[in-house]
């Protein structure tokens, strides 16, 4: 199976690790699904801080 990744230093998708894992996010399950990595990344964050806030 083949993992995606998305390089939030060059704003790339790349197939399989190109890159320092650093540099990467992922992997994700496809080529569509890397390339929304800023969105997903941001729409977790989002939740993770509402229930952060709930636990408070």
């Amino acid at each position: 199976m083949t993992e995606w990744f998305y390089n939030h230093k060059t704003g790339e998708v790349e197939e399989g690790r190109q890159s320092l894992s650093a540099d990467l996010d992922g992997p994700f399950d496809s080529q569509e699904e890397a390339a929304r990595a800023p969105q997903i990344i941001a729409e977790r964050s989002r939740k993770w801080a509402e229930e952060d806030s709930r636990d408070s």
